[in-house]
């Protein structure tokens, strides 16, 4: 590109016959570095963002372990462990590729991390990019394993997660999050994973502990529910927590980049805390008013409602609509709650209404509450009716391929352990160890 008068040293400095030669050498350096700045920034956000979605896994124990009986708190920990390791597998070997590859708007083919342009004009590496993208398809897995709680086999259970992170969950981000799904052409907005985390994995919770049944004990002959408190309630708060922090990576994260988005980044860090707080707080008034005293395991799923809500929209609503959509979700999830047991779906963790009520609420939100297209604040009504389909469509298909799922793997090697096992503990019966133990 230079004339024959250009030459260049050894030490890549320049020789030119001519200032304009000089210049225009300057300037391709200049945006030649500005462009590896870009990368190498966006990158580090990237990678850091990730680690702290896939810390939110001990989130998820932590949790999940308090909220069971001690008798089956390494069983709950195994199950998350399971996750990580079986999922992440799977989400590397095919459902990358389903999910980014190249679409016909339902679905694409393909193995391991794609080499090719993903067109979703990433400044990060498709590497790094599948590694914060396995981070959300864990994340919808672990959300199954707290409703699925002291009843069910390790080994059903990995065969499900297996298939889960393959070929559901990336399916449902095919439609939503790869560039020709055929929900985003149609602009559905699912910032970062209501839909296509919260609501998928909520409903295939709902389906799992269908199939499965109520814990022994819980639900008696007469309709009567029996209580079955978690065992550590520290436990479950630092692992709330722990999920929480996590959240600031979860969302921020999802702009997938730093350089030219710290706006964005600001805005949606914001309603990520607004709702989750007011989530909070929602719930805390709302279980003194309804049950005459602060219910604290319920305050917890509040602020994790919260969370959940907003994740969709957090992109494109306001800071008063954060606090408006968490004020919602603190109240929907005791509520959800309560009518999901009364229904006998036995849930320990309450993952159904945290995660898939809240889930679907949170969808239909930025519908409403969106600053670009919400019926609130634009009377415009086209984004809540393709926030509605994309919500519905991922909540059916999740509930239905969950339940098929389940259903098959209970006819081919059995899903639920002994009642003998379950009444003695998992830990002790399918690990051998009891999670705390007591010497003289």
């Amino acid at each position: 590109m230079f004339s024959p008068g250009f030459t260049r040293g050894a030490n890549s400095y320049c020789t030119l016959d001519s200032p304009h030669l000089n210049l225009l050498y300057v300037m391709e350096e200049l945006v030649k570095n500005q462009a590896e700045l870009v990368h190498a920034i966006d990158s580090v956000w990237v990678a850091l963002c990730a680690a702290l979605i896939f810390q939110m896994e001990g989130g998820f124990a932590l949790l999940e372990a308090g909220f069971v009986r001690s008798k089956n708190s390494i069983s709950i920990i195994a199950k998350v462990i399971i996750d990580v390791i079986f999922g992440g597998v799977a989400f590397y070997a095919v459902g990358f590729a389903i999910a980014y590859g190249r679409s016909n708007g339902w679905f694409a083919f393909g193995l391991g991390i794609l080499d090719y342009d993903l067109g979703l004009g990433l400044t990060v590496s498709n590497s790094l990019f599948w590694f914060i993208q396995m981070g959300f398809a864990v994340a919808a897995i672990s959300i199954v394993s707290g409703a699925i709680a002291e009843r069910m086999k390790v080994w059903a259970y990995a065969a499900f997660v297996t298939l889960f992170c393959a070929l559901i969950y990336p399916l449902a981000a095919n439609w939503a999050w790869n560039p020709k799904g055929w929900l985003a052409v149609q602009g559905f907005n699912d910032f970062a994973g209501s839909a296509v985390v919260h609501t998928l994995g909520g409903f295939a919770a709902l389906a799992g502990a269908i199939v499965l049944g109520p814990r022994i004990g819980k639900y008696n002959a007469d309709g009567s529910i029996n209580a079955i408190p978690g065992h550590n309630l520290t436990l479950a708060a630092v692992g709330a927590f722990v999920l929480w922090f996590g959240w600031f990576g979860f969302n921020p994260g999802s702009t997938l980049g730093a350089v030219g988005k710290w706006e964005m980044i600001g805005t949606v860090a914001v309603n990520t805390f607004l709702a989750s707080a007011m989530g909070g707080i929602s719930t805390m008034v709302y279980t003194r008013l309804r049950h005459k005293a602060v219910d604290i395991t319920m305050v917890i799923n509040g602020i994790l409602a919260g969370l959940v809500a907003i994740t969709a929209g957090c992109n494109v609503v306001s800071p008063g609509a954060a606090l408006l959509i968490g004020l919602v979700a603190g109240i929907l999830v005791d509520i959800a709650v309560i009518t999901i047991d009364r229904m006998h779906i036995d849930d320990p963790v309450g993952a159904i209404a945290v995660h898939g009520i809240n889930g679907a609420f949170g969808t239909l939100a930025v519908g409403l509450f969106s600053l670009k297209n919400g019926l609130f604040t634009t009377g415009q009504w086209s984004c809540l009716f393709i926030q509605a389909e994309g919500m519905i469509a991922i909540a059916v298909f999740s509930f239905v391929s969950a339940y098929v799922l389940f259903k098959l793997l209970d006819k081919i090697i059995g899903i639920r352990v002994h009642r003998n096992v379950e009444q003695a503990g998992i830990d002790t019966a399918e690990y051998g160890v009891e999670a705390y133990t007591t010497f003289d």
